[in-house]
C-alpha cells in the first residue's frame, strides 16, 4: 500500500496514525509531519487516507487549511452538501466549523492540513461519519463528476486488484464513465462468463493494435484464471488475420510480462500437425466449421489464385486453428471478435457468424460478446458487427 502511495504522491506516507488520533478515522490513514520548527508558528503535515478512510465530525478552533495533493476525496461541512476534493484544490475552513474530509470509497486521497492560529487553537472530535452520510456524500450530485458504482468498484477489482490508475488522477471524469459504463453496464448485459469475456477483450486489443490496453488484460487474464498458454494462443491466431508484423510487439510485450511473473519461456508446444499434414488436417477443420462452402470456395476459385485458398486450408487452418490449447468454439469467437474489431471486414465476419453457429455458438453469445467489447472498439464497429448478425441471422 505504501508502495502505491508513492506512485500518486510527491510528498512521503509517514506512519499509520497514533491511537491518540486514529480513534477518530474510520479506516486507515497515515501521517508525515512536514514541517518542524516551532518558531515558524506553521505546522504542516500529509495526510494519506486509504479508500473509503474518513475522520470523524469535528472543529478546528483556530481553523485549517488543507491542500490535496493526490487522489480524490471529500470535504464536507455540517447541513451543506459534500464537495468533491482533487489534486490542486484549496480548502480553508472558518474556526469552529464541524466538518468531516476523506477519500473517495475508490481512491487513495492525500492533502497536506496546515494549522492557522496553532498556539489558540484546539480540536474537538465529534461523532463518526457513518455508513450511510459517508454514502449520501459521495453519491452523484448536480455538478459533480459521476463516481463508480459498487458493481465497477467490484468488478474492476476482480481483474486488477489493487491496481491505482494514474488516470483516474489525472482524468477523473473520463475515467469513471468509461468504467461505470465498461464495468457495470455492459458487464450487467448477457452471460458470459469471466475468463471467456477477457479473451474476448484480449482478441480485440491486439486486433485494434492497442497495446497498452492489452498489457492491463494480459494481467487480467491471469489474475482470473485464463492460463499462459491460453494467452499464447489467442496471441498466435492473431497472426493469420492481423499479421505478424501487426503481432510481433504484442509477442514481446507477453513475454516480457510473463518474465515479471516467473513464467518460464517457451511455454509447451501446441501444434498438432506436420508439414506433411498441415494442408488435409486443415482442410477437414475448415469443412467442419463451414461445411459445404469450402468446397464452392475452391470451385469457384480462378486457377491463379487457387493457391490462396490452399494457403487459407494449410496455414490459417492447419498451422493455427488446429492447435490444442484452445477449443474450437473458443477459437472461432476469437476470430469473430477479432474481425469485428479491426473493421473494413465484414465479408469475413458474415462467414466467421455462419462458423460460429456451427461450432455452436449462438446468436445470444456473438452478441453478448459483442456487447463486451463495445467500450473498447466503439459504436461504428459494433453496429457494423450487429448488422452482419442479422443479416446472417434472421430473428
Amino acid at each position: 500500500m505504501k508502495e502505491e502511495n508513492y506512485k500518486i504522491s510527491i510528498f512521503p506516507l509517514g506512519n499509520k496514525l497514533p491511537e491518540m488520533y486514529s480513534k477518530y478515522f474510520t479506516g486507515q490513514a497515515y501521517l508525515a509531519p512536514l514541517t518542524q520548527n516551532k518558531d515558524l508558528n506553521c505546522p504542516i503535515s500529509n495526510v494519506t487516507f486509504e479508500p473509503g478512510c474518513r475522520n470523524n465530525w469535528h472543529s478546528h478552533s483556530g481553523g485549517q487549511v488543507l491542500v490535496v495533493i493526490s487522489g480524490r476525496g471529500y470535504y464536507q461541512v455540517k447541513g451543506e452538501p459534500a464537495r468533491l476534493l482533487l489534486p490542486g484544490d484549496v480548502v480553508e475552513i472558518p474556526p469552529d466549523v464541524v466538518h468531516w474530509h476523506g477519500a473517495a470509497p475508490d481512491s487513495w486521497f492525500s492533502h497536506l492540513a496546515i494549522e492557522t492560529n496553532p498556539e489558540e487553537s484546539k480540536t474537538t472530535w465529534l461523532e463518526a461519519v457513518d455508513n450511510k452520510q459517508y454514502k449520501e456524500a459521495t453519491t452523484v450530485s448536480e455538478g459533480d463528476v459521476p463516481y463508480l458504482s459498487e458493481k465497477a468498484i467490484k468488478n474492476h477489482e476482480e481483474l486488477w486488484p489493487n491496481y491505482e490508475s494514474k488516470t483516474k488522477q489525472t482524468d477523473p471524469e473520463l475515467i469513471q464513465v468509461f468504467d461505470n459504463f465498461a464495468f457495470d453496464e455492459v458487464i450487467g448485459y448477457g452471460n458470459l462468463d469471466t475468463k471467456i469475456r477477457v479473451m474476448m477483450i484480449l482478441g480485440s486489443t491486439i486486433a485494434s493494435q492497442s497495446l497498452t490496453e492489452y498489457k492491463m488484460f494480459v494481467n487480467a487474464a491471469l489474475n482470473v484464471g485464463v492460463t499462459p498458454v491460453e494467452v499464447k494462443e489467442i496471441l498466435y491466431q492473431s497472426v493469420p488475420y492481423v499479421g505478424i508484423a501487426k503481432v510481433i510487439d504484442f509477442i514481446y510485450t507477453t513475454n516480457e510480462l510473463f518474465n515479471e511473473r516467473g513464467i518460464k519461456l517457451p511455454l509447451e508446444g501446441q501444434s498438432t500437425t506436420t508439414p506433411e499434414t498441415r494442408y488435409k488436417k486443415g482442410l477437414a477443420l475448415q469443412k467442419t466449421i463451414f461445411g459445404d462452402m469450402i468446397d464452392k470456395m475452391y470451385e469457384t476459385s480462378p486457377e491463379n489464385q487457387l493457391h490462396i485458398q490452399k494457403y487459407l486450408s494449410a496455414n490459417c487452418f492447419g498451422d493455427y486453428i488446429t492447435r490444442t490449447g484452445l477449443d474450437i468454439k473458443t477459437r472461432e469467437l476469437l476470430t469473430f471478435s477479432m474481425l469485428i474489431s479491426m473493421g473494413g471486414t465484414e465479408s469475413q465476419v458474415k462467414g466467421h457468424i455462419s462458423g460460429n453457429l456451427n461450432v455452436g455458438n449462438d446468436k445470444e453469445t456473438l452478441l453478448n460478446v459483442v456487447t463486451q467489447l463495445l467500450p473498447y472498439i466503439g459504436y461504428p464497429r459494433t453496429l457494423n458487427a450487429i448488422k452482419c448478425l442479422n443479416e446472417v441471422i434472421k430473428d
